[in-house]
């Protein structure tokens, strides 16, 4: 939301057979894509137990067995909560246009004017926003967490946050099966209209080759650190006390991030943030669901490209 029009006029879209067929004006419904969400999850629920209760089982158990031989509480839950809770509010109201525009951009400013001219503000400030926003979220989600738990949890490995690759290809299939699901929705939302308008992020991408490859490196950069903070540190530091419940714990702020994006997303954040999660949690790694998660970016902003022509044609910026 722009800050020239807070208070955007609400339109009310009127399903026609012309214009999107009986599926898309269903869904564009508002009484109807409002409650939409709600069997989907409960229809997949049964599904993910089935796949995942072996996993959830094994996690209560690790669990119940490290509580019984603790002699004193364990403050890892705590200090990550208050982390997740410090990180993420920092995120909302510096990691945006509005504190770049603010404070960053003059600052660029007076440097392009001092002799950086190479700068080039004018021409590249959309592209400086939305780095901006990509490199708030690796530091917030990579470098601000570890820097406080090494020094509150000395005797932590940060390998064991979900960095190791020991039993990644042999796990591999359940992340193509995944994929394969995703594609599907995928196939389906990405013809509405919210979808098309929101991505990919950075709207001058179709400028040039080169806005859009630095953007998606960008983009991919912060999903890594995404799945570190959600799937790697946040669930080590969880899982001893709280066994399968950390996930669920973990995948409430993961939906919370997604306010503000399509609806449909922000409800498929909740089933993906529990399945990703259980699925780190069994293969003991983030970097296949890194995979699949810039997988499904990238496809998003190729199909929001092309439904309007906005492949670019040109390697650099006219």
């Amino acid at each position: 939301m722009s800050p020239e029009a807070p208070f955007p006029a609400i339109e009310t879209p009127v399903p026609t057979l012309e214009v999107a067929g009986v599926f898309d004006a269903f869904l564009n419904y508002p009484p109807f894509k409002a409650i939409i969400p709600v069997p989907i999850i409960i229809a997949i629920a049964p599904i993910i137990w089935l796949l995942f209760r072996g996993t959830w089982q094994s996690l209560d158990d690790e669990s119940r067995k490290y509580l019984l031989n603790k002699d004193r509480p364990d403050y890892r839950p705590m200090v990550c909560l208050v982390l997740v809770s410090v990180t993420l509010a920092i995120h909302d109201y510096y990691g945006g246009r509005n504190f770049y525009q603010s404070s960053l951009e003059p600052l660029l400013r007076s440097f392009e004017a001092s002799g950086w001219s190479f700068l080039q503000v004018d021409k590249y400030n959309s592209l400086y926003v939305n780095l901006w926003w990509s490199l708030s979220r690796i530091v917030g989600y990579v470098v601000a967490p570890l820097a406080v738990w090494k020094l509150v949890f000395p005797e932590d490995s940060i390998l064991d946050m979900g960095l190791r690759t020991r039993g990644f290809l042999s796990h591999a299939w359940i992340y193509g099966l995944c994929l394969v699901i995703v594609f599907i929705a995928m196939a389906l939302l990405s013809r509405q209209k919210d979808f098309l308008d929101y991505y990919p992020f950075y709207k001058g991408a179709s400028r040039s080759w080169f806005d859009l490859l630095t953007w998606e490196c960008a983009y991919f950069a912060q999903f890594f650190a995404l799945e570190f903070y959600f799937r790697g540190w946040m669930l080590a530091a969880l899982r001893r006390t709280m066994g399968a419940a950390a996930i669920f714990v973990m995948a409430v702020p993961y939906c919370m991030i997604h306010f503000g994006k399509p609806y449909l997303e922000a409800h498929g954040a909740i089933i993906a943030g529990i399945v990703l999660g259980s699925l780190a949690m069994r293969t003991k790694s983030i970097y296949a669901g890194f995979l699949v998660h810039i997988t499904v970016a990238g496809l998003m902003d190729y199909f929001a490209l092309l439904s309007r022509n906005g492949i670019p044609t040109r390697f650099w910026p006219p």
